[in-house]
């Protein structure tokens, strides 16, 4: 994938051959060093990371993460240009073993004649795992430095032998400040203001969702219009189609949005959970996964401190499957406020994996002999259901006898909290414990 400002492997030479009038901004507009980079002053601020390795000249292997058009092409061409090091630039998507091979033998023969070589791989996290160890020994040896780009998760796409080797970046997408400085670079270059009004300049910008090289494919098409006047938000929204919000349904962006909507529920912030509900739709989910994850929230976050949420975000389902999109997705909203308003326990969640650490723990303990059924005489006499009390028998419905096994210390696993139902069912708790315990005393 190309990035910002990124025209692919050209010489310098050959880009002049093309004159300025028939290059595209984003490709004029390319910094000259790093210097001129718009944002990522995380890594490239004198104190950051990338800041020190140049200033102390122990540049190494490099992981670019982050999102489109945010300068990933043209840090690691600018890190080529003040290391010495000779730039190559390749695409996973591109390239096979065979291109590999040629890259490293180019690389050696430059080592050989004193030149470094800085291998930039695009789209890195599509090489399969017997491709990315393929760098390893000219990493190790100092062969190439490589520096690789990735819009996807590291931890979950490269191998741990490359990531050991490499220190990984995170770029960030271009915020609101970053934004106006391109755009005003941009129009410094093109030599006038765009013919837009305040507003209509911000939801330019916003169209471009922080991505830099969209901006500036945008701008450049807003500036060769012939309008008379400046546009309004409606006249630039007529004009320009709005750019389709970044998300991956099987990547790293769909566990991340619905982290936030789960957060966000139990936090109990309806706004904030309704937004990243709406961010979900927007970018494609399906509803019905949606609806099923809302559930698991009313069973894990809500829990018996609203016996009811379950029920309701049951309905809802129910409701989407019979009304389908997008009628449907309402009673999905409704559910997600509602969850994120009703009071908050796990307390049951808590006990239940409680539960399956003892029960992994105890191994085959057998139950108490006095809860087992005899239905056979053999039964009967290996004391099968000898001294079982039946409890409607007892005073209060309530015997108090062990239904852990023996010799095993009673554990306390349901704990619930003091908010909504779940108070109630702390009372109900607290009297059978007291009860148990006078029964035990007697």
């Amino acid at each position: 994938m190309a990035d910002l400002f990124d025209t692919g492997p050209g010489t310098k030479a050959e880009e002049g051959k093309m004159p300025d009038r028939h290059r595209p901004l984003a490709d004029r507009l390319r910094p000259k060093s790093l210097a001129e980079v718009i944002g990522q002053q995380q890594v490239l601020g004198p104190d950051a990371p990338l800041g020190v390795m140049l200033a102390s000249g122990s540049l190494s292997s490099l992981i670019f993460w982050g999102p489109p058009g945010v300068g990933k092409t043209t840090i690691a061409r600018l890190l080529a240009d003040e290391s010495d090091l000779h730039f190559v630039q390749i695409s996973a998507i591109f390239t096979g073993v065979p291109d590999l091979k040629k890259v490293f033998e180019a690389a050696k023969i430059r080592r050989q004649n004193g030149q470094g070589t800085l291998l930039f791989v695009d789209e890195i996290h599509r090489f399969n795992k017997a491709q990315q160890d393929g760098f390893l020994p000219h990493m190790e040896d100092g062969t190439i430095l490589l520096v690789g780009a990735t819009t996807e998760n590291p931890s979950f796409e490269l191998n741990a032998a490359v990531l050991s080797r490499a220190q990984v970046m995170v770029l960030e997408r271009l915020g609101t400040a970053d934004l106006e400085a391109l755009t005003k670079r941009a129009e410094a270059e093109l030599g006038r203001d765009l013919p837009l009004l305040s507003p209509a300049r911000s939801a330019l910008q916003d169209m471009a969702d922080g991505d830099g090289r969209a901006l500036l494919n945008l701008i450049e098409q807003v500036a060769a219009w012939k309008v008379d006047g400046d546009l309004d938000t409606d006249a630039l929204s007529t004009r320009l189609m709005r750019r389709a919000a970044k998300y991956d349904k099987s990547g790293e962006e769909h566990y991340n949005l619905i982290s936030a909507l789960h957060k966000s529920v139990r936090g109990s912030d309806p706004d904030a959970a309704l937004y990243w509900f709406a961010r979900m739709l927007i970018g494609g989910e399906d509803p019905r996964y949606l609806a099923r994850r809302i559930t698991r929230m009313a069973v894990e976050d809500i829990g018996l401190a609203d016996p009811q949420a379950q029920t309701h975000c049951l309905h809802a389902w129910e409701v989407y499957e019979r009304l389908g999109s997008p009628e449907g997705e309402l009673a999905l909203a409704q559910a997600v406020v509602y969850l994120a308003l009703a009071p908050k326990s796990n307390g049951a969640y808590v006990g239940y994996k409680a539960a399956m650490r003892l029960a992994k723990k105890s191994g085959s303990e057998p139950p108490p002999k006095h809860i087992l059924n005899a239905p056979t005489s053999l039964m009967k006499e290996q004391g099968y259901g000898a001294g079982y009390d039946y409890d409607h028998d007892a005073e209060d419905g309530f015997s108090g006898q062990n239904y852990f096994p023996d010799g095993m210390d009673r554990p306390e696993l349901y704990q619930p909290v003091e908010r909504g139902f779940e108070r109630e069912l702390k009372k109900r708790l607290d009297y059978f414990a007291k009860l148990r315990a006078q029964r035990n005393a007697d």
